[in-house]
């Protein structure tokens, strides 16, 4: 099957001699994908336009993707308020990648940054990432994300709080880094391609893995923190878990070449095993410090989890069968 992108050379722009702490600070183009969320835009773009990095030298994008409430509207009135600010929309596709492509065409910046529209940044968050992105001479590199919970915590949110982002593990083991907290520079989008809009899921991970197969550097700064609120509901995670299982499904179908036989569900072995407890623990901050009531509903919320992405992969699976009769 033939693919989107195609994959050139590990031809390493980043190995020019140019000692990037002695040009300019390089021009930064935030692209943030929202739909239905005009609070957590509003939330974004207060800490965004307040950054302590020079003003004329970032820009942010809010791509709208279909929005049916007050969304687009917030977006037009940021943009009508500061002059560095702009909305855009994508219409044509339903998908938050197709949304980070429309950014990333309209994009003027040496480097891109990622970030969700209902997370917050503190004031010196861009300059840190920058100064980061430069002093260690990294092309993508994961900024660290702080979950929180929003008003009093529920079971779920503390379950999705203490499980939280293992991103330095995403970064140094899986070559990835979640869009939320990304950045790169456009010479890596440029040499390997964008985000392949067909994912709903786990199109972080493929865009990852082919800028690590290309030979870019890649890096994770711990001491960069962004901020995201925590989902609150059993019913949220369980969506979140069934679009990655559907995401890895679609891995397989569309790059079977480099993720395996789509034909093959590919499930969990630690779903429904007697391991999981000890499992559980292992993923879970603060596990020790935990009730034994807490203990066994957080092993309910892993295992339940687990079964929503087996039941996203056949799903994804059985939908593209019937798409195909």
């Amino acid at each position: 099957m033939s693919t989107v992108h195609e994959i050139r050379g590990p031809e390493r722009i980043a190995e020019q001699t140019t000692d990037r702490s002695a040009l300019e600070a390089p021009f930064v183009s935030v692209i943030v994908p929202v739909y239905n969320d005009p609070e957590g835009l509003r939330d974004t773009l207060d800490t965004l336009v307040d950054q302590t990095y020079e003003r004329d030298r970032y820009e942010v994008l809010v791509v709208d993707n279909r929005s049916l409430d007050e969304t687009r509207a917030v977006a037009a009135d940021y943009a009508s308020r500061h002059d560095n600010v702009f909305a855009l929309d994508e219409r044509r596709r339903q998908s938050s990648y197709a949304a980070r492509v429309r950014g990333i065409r309209r994009a003027r910046g040496d480097v891109l940054a990622f970030m969700d529209a209902d997370m917050t940044v503190d004031a010196d968050w861009l300059e840190r990432a920058i100064e980061r992105m430069d002093g260690d001479e990294l092309d993508y590199m994961a900024c660290n994300v702080e979950l929180y919970s929003e008003g009093e915590e529920t079971l779920a949110s503390k379950f999705n709080r203490l499980s939280g982002f293992p991103i330095e593990q995403y970064v140094d083991d899986l070559h990835f880094a979640p869009t939320c907290c990304l950045l790169v520079r456009s010479e890596v989008v440029d040499e390997v391609g964008p985000f392949d809009v067909r994912f709903v899921s786990s199109g972080d991970r493929e865009f990852g893995q082919r800028v690590h197969d290309a030979g870019f550097e890649m890096g994770y700064a711990e001491d960069v923190s962004m901020y995201h609120p925590t989902r609150t509901s059993l019913k949220s995670l369980a969506k979140k878990a069934i679009r990655i299982g559907r995401g890895k499904h679609q891995m397989r179908e569309l790059y079977p070449e480099r993720y395996g036989n789509s034909k093959l569900f590919v499930f969990h072995p630690g779903l429904y095993s007697p391991e999981l407890p000890r499992h559980v623990s292992r993923s879970v901050g603060e596990w020790d410090d935990l009730d034994p009531e807490e203990k066994l509903r957080f092993t309910l919320f892993s295992n339940g989890l687990k079964a929503a992405r087996a039941y996203g992969t056949v799903r994804e699976a059985v939908e593209r069968i019937v798409g195909k009769a």
